[in-house]
Parts: structure tokens; C-alpha cells; sequence
């Protein structure tokens, strides 16, 4: 008897064990070249068990796609005597170039704040970091300002639901780049919640390249500024002449 309880507690101490997620994306490059209007990703992959078969439980998947980060400068304006000026400004040191995140449910029914915000799983809970000293209040309406802005360029989204679930376990997630995306390498995170506990996580990647004529005055920009200064300025005088000795045939 003392043996069968024991082999019981195995089997579930087994069956407890955290399953393993093995994530894919259907492009690991993007390339950016004239006329570029975007990208669709989709993002998949299987939900298995330590032994690699399905793993057969209900679990929430989360999916965080997440650009290179970047230093930025928010300015607040105010109409003054008519004119709008500047009148105060905050920088986040590492504000991502682009965020976006896709779930099978709502966040707030998958986890508690406190998980959400560990895991950054969703605008509310993205941490921005503000340089030098804020006032809380002023930093989280500074952050609200950013996440909109943002948002109304399609930099940052949220699809709650986007996530669908076959079979316990196969996922998918379909995530949108827009054409005004930067460069660099992006993260794609994927979590399987179960319980209100993250239980498994793995990465992806892929990398947005500019390929082209757009390579090439991007890297001239970067390796010889100067060069590519003067190249402007020259480019700039031939064509003010053109169109100057085109206007004065006319």
C-alpha cells in the first residue's frame, strides 16, 4: 500500500511539472525597402509537456513583441497668449520603439496587477523610466501621454483575444508592423499562464533591415556623416538648379 501512495505522488509531482513552449514566427528578417507599407507577423507554436507531448491542460498564452528601445523626449504644449509653446518636457531612457501585445483573454482576467506589471504584459503595465527625479503623479501622466501618442501611430496595441488556442496545445498570433517601424532587432516573448502564475516563457526574434538604395544611405549616414552631408548639400544645389533653369524656360 505504502508503494502505491508513493507511486501516486510521483505521477503527480509529474503531472504538475511546467510545461514547455516551442515558439515560432513566420519571418525571422523584414526588409524594408521603397514603398514599404508594413509587415503581418505570425506568431505560433506548440504548448508541450517536459516530455515533449501535448500537454493537454488549459493554458492563457500572452504574446509581447517588442522593438529596440530608445531615448525619448515628450514635450507638453500649452496655448499661452495665443501661441503655443513648450512649457514643460520629460525623457524615458528606454521607452521601446515598438510594443505590442496579443492574448487569448483579457489581462486583467489572467492575472493580478503585480504579475501583469513584472511581465509588462500590456500598456498599463509597460514600464517607462523617466531620467532624474518626477513627480509620481507627473511620471504616470507623462507615461499615459507617450503610451496614446504612441498608440494613434500604431507603435503601440494591445489585442485582447488575438491569441487563439487549438487543441490545448498549438497557438497563434497575427501582430501588424507599420511602415514607420525602426530598424533593429525586435523580441517576440511568449507566456503560458495557467492559475494566474506564469508557468513557461521562451523568445524569438527577428531582425527589420533596410535593404536597397535605404541601406545604403543609412550606412553612408552612419559610417561617413560628413560625406553624406556634403552629398546632400550637393544633391540639394543640383536640383534647386534644375528646377531654377526648368522655370525660367517656361
Amino acid at each position: 500500500m505504502k508503494r502505491l501512495f508513493a507511486l501516486l505522488a510521483c505521477m503527480l509531482l509529474l503531472g504538475a511539472r511546467d510545461p514547455i513552449l516551442v515558439p515560432e514566427i513566420s519571418q525571422h528578417e523584414v526588409q524594408v525597402r521603397q514603398g514599404f507599407t508594413g509587415a503581418d507577423l505570425m506568431l505560433f507554436g506548440a504548448i508541450l509537456s517536459p516530455e515533449g507531448t501535448r500537454a493537454a491542460q488549459d493554458y492563457d498564452i500572452v504574446v509581447v513583441l517588442e522593438g529596440p528601445v530608445q531615448s525619448i523626449v515628450l514635450r507638453e504644449k500649452q496655448k499661452i497668449a495665443g501661441i503655443w509653446i513648450n512649457v514643460d518636457s520629460v525623457e524615458f531612457r528606454s521607452a521601446p520603439s515598438y510594443f505590442a501585445v496579443a492574448s487569448s483573454r483579457p489581462i486583467e482576467r489572467i492575472v493580478d496587477d503585480k504579475t501583469a506589471a513584472i511581465y509588462e504584459l500590456g500598456l498599463k503595465w509597460l514600464q517607462l523610466s523617466p531620467i532624474g527625479v518626477i513627480d509620481p503623479v507627473e511620471q504616470h501622466r507623462f507615461a499615459a501621454g507617450l503610451v496614446d501618442l504612441m498608440r494613434r501611430q500604431g507603435l503601440y496595441r494591445e489585442d485582447e483575444g488575438g491569441v487563439t488556442i487549438s487543441g490545448q496545445v498549438l497557438y497563434q498570433a497575427r501582430i501588424r508592423l507599420p511602415s514607420s517601424v525602426q530598424t533593429g532587432t525586435y523580441t517576440a516573448e511568449t507566456f503560458a499562464i495557467r492559475g494566474g502564475k506564469v508557468v513557461a516563457s521562451a523568445i524569438t526574434r527577428v531582425e527589420v533591415r533596410k535593404q536597397g538604395f535605404e541601406r545604403f544611405v543609412a550606412v553612408a549616414a552612419e559610417d561617413n556623416g560628413w560625406l553624406y552631408g556634403l552629398f546632400a548639400v550637393i544633391v540639394s544645389v543640383g536640383m534647386g538648379w534644375i528646377a531654377g533653369r526648368l522655370f525660367a524656360l517656361v
